[in-house]
């Protein structure tokens, strides 16, 4: 039985034509409503000028920066999501796997001021890809993660462990994808252990809606 990791990969080469036309039809309300107003707004507020989107799907948060004068650098372990990004106009955009980060096998350049995880980070270690984006950025930056508000998304099973999206309600052809599922603490364990000091801890939300959208943390390199 395959690794869930190699699952994941696999699972985001079977969606990404899928993925690039829920993204840019505005299929996912969540999105459209909070949590990408959310990570623009603390991205301008850390006034970065060179930022990496570590998992930047089809680009849409690189030409967001870019519209605001941002240097940014996308990476993406899936060929076809980066294809649409670069076709897109966004560049440079890179394609790497996270082992492949982690063992710097891909130059994706260096002395970042921020780097950003928009809802990309969903296998289960972690440690050792925040280790090598720890140095990636200058002293002093940032790691910026958005992710599923593990409150919401535990389902009354608050414990680490992989789960399963199935992507019902979505149109598209879809292949379920295992995500691992991490608590609060353990968010906030794998950041101290791999050179960060958390900085901001955001729970964007609906005015509407009684539970939050989304977690939102902003960590900085220890020095």
């Amino acid at each position: 039985m395959p690794a869930p990791e190699s699952t994941l990969l696999q699972s985001w080469h079977h969606n990404a034509q899928s993925w690039i036309e829920a993204i840019r039809t505005g299929a996912l309300e969540s999105r459209l409503k909070v949590t990408d107003q959310a990570i623009l707004l603390a991205v301008q507020g850390c006034q970065p000028e060179h930022v990496l989107d570590l998992g930047c799907g089809e680009g849409w948060l690189l030409r967001a920066q870019a519209e605001r004068a941002i240097k940014a650098v996308g990476v993406d372990g899936d060929a076809t999501l980066v294809e649409a990004a670069r076709a897109a106009g966004s560049w440079p955009v890179h394609v790497a796997s996270y082992e492949e980060l982690v063992e710097a096998e891909v130059d994706i350049g260096s002395d970042y001021d921020l780097i950003c995880a928009n809802f990309s980070l969903l296998h289960q270690d972690i440690i050792p890809l925040f280790a090598a984006m720890n140095a990636l950025l200058v002293p002093g930056g940032a790691l910026m993660i958005q992710t599923l508000h593990p409150w919401t998304a535990a389902m009354g099973d608050y414990q680490d462990g992989w789960r399963e999206e199935t992507f019902v309600g979505f149109k598209g052809q879809w292949q379920p994808m295992p995500w691992y599922f991490r608590t609060l603490s353990s968010w906030l364990n794998a950041l101290d252990m791999s050179g960060f000091r958390l900085v901001s801890l955001q729970e964007p939300q609906h005015p509407q809606s009684p539970v939050p959208q989304s977690l939102l943390l902003v960590a900085e390199r220890r020095d």
